[in-house]
């Protein structure tokens, strides 16, 4: 029977695909994408080298494989944002989350009255990450034609495999312009923004699905009566994967950055702190926060701390197990990128504190890790009452560094394969009825060390 499903993950680093069939992975690979940075802090992609890298990634696939796909749908990366000032060509510039251009910009919304109440509306954070902030840096500069379409990945995979510029529910709840209770683009913030809805895309729920184009079959092998299921964002997918193969509503995924998550069936805002609450599906919404200073850290640490960042890698468990708990007084405060939640700000700023001529290497490695891992913890306490855990991530394909999660966020932590946003996909459009029990590893916590990291905890980073 032919009824795989051709998942397609589009990150900010990397474009995964998998082909997933009765719960089955028969096929999974991952191919580099390219990020482009300017010095006035745009960080953007281009829409021609994405299409080619899905393109050859789907051609690369065996026939035997291929032709048991029957179904496609798309995992994008949150808050891209692609001005279009003519008819779509694949030389766009999709500006991605880590775009400051609207950094300026979006500290004086902060000061206004609207931005407390536009964050109750669409539970996007006020933060330039989100392309409301980044359309309303665009327009007070004036930079596009006030005719310009305003799109992002999803609408650009969309358009280019079906023919319609579409975007789901959940990718368009990451803008900072729809309404999420209404579940439409919010009149009063496009008339804030001075746009229109026919400059944005048609907006459709995560499970809506469209006939692929024939010339696009053709071209790629795939059969005519194939469908385009419009799929969701990555963090939500992920976090919807860890959930359906784990039983566990909250999820933790580090990997360049990181977020703490939650499945919940209520929508949920904290007007202070800024908790994101996005959609997933007419059950669910994925609440959670997230951080700018995940992995990037350690491979920040492996350039300082090493000549050789391999060894870094390598020597990491050995330099953490040469030093004590607290790393004999040393603390490291992890915001090398600034910090999203629950600061905002771009001006924090990372450092060690207590740091002396008696402090070693290994305490140095140590004290990195148990700073990220402690500002994580501050995010967990965001989601409240929270004792256990999903892990996702490079992060923790290492073993010591999955045990120091669980003690110092105090909480059980589970470890699967099956919690990729391409697995999200999978469930997301076939339903709870497919999943089976899959492999799940525990993580072993130490109680001992849980009491003094919570101890630790109280006055870190004070």
């Amino acid at each position: 029977m032919n009824d795989g499903l051709l998942a397609i993950d589009i990150g900010t680093t990397a474009i995964k695909i998998g082909i997933i069939k009765q719960h089955k992975l028969l096929y999974q690979k991952a191919y580099g994408i390219k990020t482009y940075n300017d010095s006035d802090g745009s960080n953007y992609q281009l829409s021609g080298e994405i299409i080619n890298v899905i393109y050859l990634a789907i051609k690369e696939i065996s026939p035997r494989f291929l032709q048991q796909v029957r179904k496609i749908s798309f995992s994008v990366a949150m808050h891209s944002l692609m001005p279009v000032t003519h008819p779509l060509t694949l030389h766009e510039k999709i500006f991605i989350w880590s775009d400051s251009q609207a950094e300026a910009t979006i500290e004086i919304v902060k000061e206004s009255p609207l931005a407390q109440k536009f964050y109750l509306k669409t539970g996007t954070p006020n933060h330039f990450m989100s392309p409301f902030a980044k359309l309303l840096h665009f327009q007070r500069q004036s930079l596009y034609p006030s005719t310009t379409k305003w799109y992002g990945l999803k609408e650009l995979v969309m358009q280019v495999f079906t023919g319609n510029y579409l975007i789901d529910y959940a990718t368009a709840s990451a803008t900072g312009l729809l309404n999420l209770s209404e579940l439409n683009w919010d009149k009063e913030i496009l008339n804030y923004l001075d746009i229109h809805e026919n400059q944005l895309g048609e907006l459709a729920d995560t499970t809506a699905s469209l006939p692929i184009l024939k010339d696009v079959a053709e071209n790629l092998k795939l059969s005519e009566e194939t469908e385009v299921v419009i799929g969701a964002s990555d963090g939500c997918l992920a976090a919807y994967a860890g959930y359906m193969a784990t039983g566990i509503p909250n999820s933790l995924t580090i990997g360049t950055s990181a977020a703490v998550r939650k499945i919940t069936s209520e929508k949920r805002f904290d007007a202070n702190k800024q908790n994101f609450c996005y959609y997933l599906n007419e059950n669910y919404y994925v609440i959670g926060a997230p951080s700018n200073n995940g992995g990037c850290v350690l491979e920040w640490a492996s350039n300082i701390l090493t000549d050789d960042p391999k060894t870094f890698y390598e020597t990491l468990t050995a330099k953490i197990q040469a030093s004590p708990i607290g790393a004999n007084g040393l603390r490291f405060f992890p915001y090398i990128n600034g910090e999203r939640a629950p600061f905002w700000s771009t001006n924090k700023r990372a450092h060690f504190k207590n740091f002396s001529i008696t402090h070693t290497q290994a305490d140095l490695s140590r004290a990195v890790v148990e700073g990220v891992l402690m500002n994580l913890k501050i995010l967990k306490e965001m989601l409240g009452d929270v004792s256990e855990f999903s892990l996702s991530g490079g992060f923790f394909k290492t073993e010591m560094l999955c045990e120091m999660t669980a003690n110092i966020l105090d909480a059980k932590c589970w470890l699967s394969a099956f919690n990729e946003p391409i697995f999200g996909l999978y469930y997301l459009i076939y339903g709870s009825n497919q999943v089976q029990e899959v492999p799940v590893k525990e993580i072993i916590s130490d109680e001992k060390q849980q009491v003094e990291y919570n101890r630790l905890f109280n006055d870190y980073f004070a």
